[in-house]
């Protein structure tokens, strides 16, 4: 209908019914409605083009699932033998060693899971293993199913106290041998001689840090005191690229204000990103009767830092001297000039975490990066 159809169907309406239908037809042409039905066709024409084409993009799909099913599969029948005989023994033996299967499993698949230096885990005996964060810790789900199968034993675990109140979580926490963290309890799992995992940042450092990896472990010292009250060896880990598989929305103002009011941990997370992931385990930081939790914390394997130090090595160059001697226990180093080098305050675990994040990690991290890393065959410190 025209303009002036339009114009007149309006001064010609007699009733308040006419006046709509004139209005309605105005509209509708305005709108341009009257071509909806041509829009359908196109569209139509269109899903009729397209979705042979969808379905032979959908279908490989589909097979590629089936794929990696079968791959599980062969990972959980490849040690058959082994979850008959742990089923033998106990029930709940047969029952970790079968999740972590799948759980390894899962890890080669999907992110080509690698873990380094896993020699350093003691066959037998208690150590504290101490790791960073992430915003959901997968990375430490396929190291726990890495000990069970690899070295026949579970590692205890510290998880926040909201996690006990996840429907459904009480079992899964009990049989994997998970606390809520009081020091008693984890200095009686290490008497006991297990191995015990705790990542001091925790619920915060998961929310809060971002693909810079910063540790956010504030004053909390309280591994320390159950590694002295133990007398144990700290290990320290880390997980490459582990930023770029699960990333939190935490560092948004509002999410860190309801976390620091409340203590909810609502902050969403998003990727599940297929990248590559290594472990890593630092050298063993091993027990000093001499040495409090503070100082503990702060003690570390820094003569392996020393080599990575921009600062040391400025110092050594000065000195125009080699390394003479390293005494671990005093933090320091004598040169051939006779000048000796102290390691300052916050050469502890923490710096020993962050040895590891320096010498493993790309800073800032990046997702395509990460990902393009699962076609590197061989390993490169960066």
């Amino acid at each position: 209908m025209s303009d002036s159809g339009n114009q007149s169907c309006l001064m010609g309406a007699e009733d308040t019914v006419s006046f709509l239908v004139c209005v309605f037809h105005a509209w509708e042409d305005w709108a341009g409605l009257g071509q909806l039905e041509d829009y359908l066709s196109v569209l139509e024409y269109l899903l009729w083009v397209f979705t042979p084409l969808a379905v032979v993009f959908i279908l490989p799909f589909l097979i590629v699932i089936l794929l990696y099913l079968s791959i599980l599969f062969l990972h959980v029948y490849k040690r058959k033998n082994q979850l008959r005989e742990a089923y033998c023994n106990n029930l709940w033996d047969g029952a970790r060693k079968t999740l972590a299967t799948l759980w390894d499993g899962h890890g080669a698949i999907w992110h080509g899971y690698e873990i380094h230096g896993m020699e350093k885990i003691p066959d037998k005996g208690p150590a504290l293993i101490v790791y960073y964060h992430g915003a959901i810790p997968i990375d430490y789900y396929y190291f726990l199913a890495n000990v069970i199968i690899q070295k026949g034993r579970p590692c205890h675990s510290v998880a926040d106290h909201f996690l006990f109140k996840v429907p459904g979580f009480k079992l899964l926490l009990e049989v994997f041998s998970v606390i809520h963290g009081p020091q008693e309890e984890c200095v009686r799992a290490l008497r006991s001689g297990h191995l015990l995992g705790i990542s001091p940042g925790g619920v915060r450092e998961a929310l809060f840090s971002d693909e810079t990896y910063p540790l956010l472990w504030g004053k909390r010292k309280g591994f320390a005191q159950v590694a002295i009250d133990s007398q144990v060896p700290v290990i320290p880990m880390f997980t490459q690229n582990l930023r770029e598989g699960f990333r939190s929305l935490g560092t948004l103002r509002f999410f860190r204000w309801v976390y620091e009011r409340f203590r909810l941990p609502i902050a969403p997370v998003y990727g599940g990103f297929p990248v590559k992931f290594r472990t890593f385990l630092g050298d063993p930081i091993p027990y000093e009767p001499n040495v409090n939790a503070a100082e503990l914390a702060e003690k570390m394997m820094w003569f392996c830092w020393l080599l990575q130090n921009a600062t040391f090595r400025g110092f050594a160059a000065e000195c125009e001297a080699v390394v003479m001697r390293v005494n671990t226990s005093k933090s320091e180093v004598t040169f051939s000039a006779g000048k000796r080098w102290i390691a300052p305050s916050g050469f502890g675990v923490q710096q020993a975490v962050q040895s590891l994040i320096d010498q493993h990690q790309q800073i800032p991290g990046n997702i395509l990066r990460a990902l393009l890393e699962r076609f590197h065959t061989k390993h490169k410190d960066h």
